[in-house]
């Protein structure tokens, strides 16, 4: 490696090596598990909120010098440093808050890299977000500095049917990609529980993955290359146009780094043509047990579905009782497979998943052929980690994988640990690839009540 062992190219991947004395130019990311507040009618009061340690309140210290910088290059009406009107950037979809210093909105890749050369001259570090949705910390400005907020990039700049691929700005939402791929009977695959907000930057930053993603893969997997402004304010390109690229996959490592590489102001992706037929079951069984066995029967069987997830009882009624999406709300758990394809193959596949549903207890197999049925299956799915709110204000999402061999056992042990620390547990997960979504439900108005939800994640991840 060049620069040291373990250190990136440094004509690439310009960051400080010494953290202690010079913070990074880009946000750090966080590991753990992920979390998600929900909080019905008005926000709590501030003394709820969970502050990072060690990082004091943004805003109102931001000194004249970075102000001045940053609105050299984008102007000041795109320059955000009241302490409220920094309140909804201090937190993504996770239970930390940090305020930052000030918000900044680039409309190109020129003044994208015009902030960060000036945050960088200032020694200020800089955080990019796109719609803020993300479960992992990666848009909260751990170090307080700037935000780059991509809202203003949202331009899809090309769509080549021919080569099946577009090229978007990072502030695109994930399903208006689709949107405007369908119009060549195409889309793109990754599609995330918040796929009506996220932005395919984001989706970069977070490798973000989506119900559909167990025979087409995650993000890495869709793009192509990218335009990316590096720590140090250069322009650079990873990856290639094309689908065969040579060399070092810096695409590759670029994807899933949370903004500590860089930031992505333009994106080559893989669009996938719309399969001929897709048969959505929804298969009812009575416990969990049931369910997860038919998980490991159904990919044994040698299916690979589009998608294949489970709900269990307590996400079911919330889902049910908020979106009436036709759930049985009396089931211990359901599965959602999703079979799509060439329409004589497909009608084979339903009948082999069809038959492994029985055969591990299903008590009912509704089968949905038309969008319309299957629309109202998904959004179910889609819109449950939502309608948890009927059951409590808030919620702490984990995010782990196991073998599906291991989902009964681990679902039992994630039950008796929220159980042990009284709180109850909703699981909707990607049963396929064993990608575990338990959600401990809690009220962090409760004294004491977001400390112990901490522990018990740690415990069951």
């Amino acid at each position: 490696m060049v620069g040291g062992r373990g250190a990136p190219p440094p004509d690439l991947f310009d960051l400080p090596q010494d953290a202690g004395a010079r913070p990074p130019i880009f946000g750090t990311a966080r590991g753990g598990g992920r979390t998600r507040l929900r909080l019905p009618g008005r926000p709590p009061a501030l003394r709820h909120l969970r502050r990072l340690p060690g990082v004091p309140g943004g805003g109102e210290d931001v000194s004249a010098e970075l102000l001045r910088a940053l609105r050299d290059v984008v102007g000041r009406e795109h320059v955000l440093h009241k302490p409220e009107d920094l309140l909804v950037y201090e937190l993504d979809g996770t239970i930390d808050r940090s305020l930052p210093d000030a918000v900044v909105f680039p409309a190109n890749t020129e003044e994208v890299q015009g902030v960060v050369r000036a945050c960088n001259a200032l020694d200020v570090p800089v955080t990019p977000r796109g719609a803020g949705m993300g479960l992992s910390g990666g848009a909260v400005p751990t170090r307080q500095g700037v935000v780059l907020a991509t809202a203003r990039m949202r331009r899809i700049l090309d769509v080549d049917p021919v080569e099946r691929t577009a090229t978007v700005e990072p502030g695109v939402a994930n399903i208006r990609l689709s949107e405007i791929a369908a119009e060549h009977g195409l889309f793109y695959a990754p599609d995330p529980s918040s796929q009506k907000a996220c932005t395919i930057g984001g989706n970069v930053a977070e490798n973000a993955g989506g119900p559909h993603c167990l025979a087409l893969g995650v993000t890495t997997n869709h793009v192509i290359g990218m335009e990316v402004v590096t720590a140090s304010g250069e322009v650079e390109w990873l990856g290639s146009h094309g689908p065969d690229p040579t060399g070092y996959d810096l695409r590759g490592l670029f994807i899933g780094s949370e903004g500590t590489l860089g930031i992505a102001t333009k994106v080559v992706v893989r669009l996938v043509p719309v399969p001929e037929t897709v048969v959505t079951l929804l298969a009812i069984f009575d416990d969990v047990e049931s369910a997860s066995e038919t998980v490991s029967a159904v990919i044994g069987a040698g299916l690979v579905p589009a998608a294949l997830e489970m709900m269990d009882t307590v996400t079911l009624q919330a889902a049910e009782a908020g979106l009436r999406c036709g759930y049985p709300p009396d089931a211990g758990a359901v599965l959602l497979i999703e079979l799509d394809g060439i329409d004589e193959v497909v009608r084979g596949q339903v009948t082999q998943a069809r038959a492994a549903c029985n055969e591990h207890g299903a008590t009912e197999i509704r089968t949905a052929t038309e969008p319309a049925e299957r629309e109202l299956l998904w959004k179910g799915r889609k819109g449950a980690i939502g309608a948890l709110g009927r059951i409590a204000p808030n919620y702490y999402l984990l995010d782990g994988v196991v073998p599906r061999s291991k989902l009964v056992e681990t679902m039992g042990e994630v039950a008796r640990i929220g159980e042990g620390y009284g709180f109850p547990v909703a699981n909707v997960f990607h049963a396929g690839d064993g990608n575990l979504h338990p959600c401990l439900l809690f009220d962090e108005r409760e004294a004491g009540a977001t400390a112990r939800v901490l522990e018990a994640g740690a415990e069951i991840m």
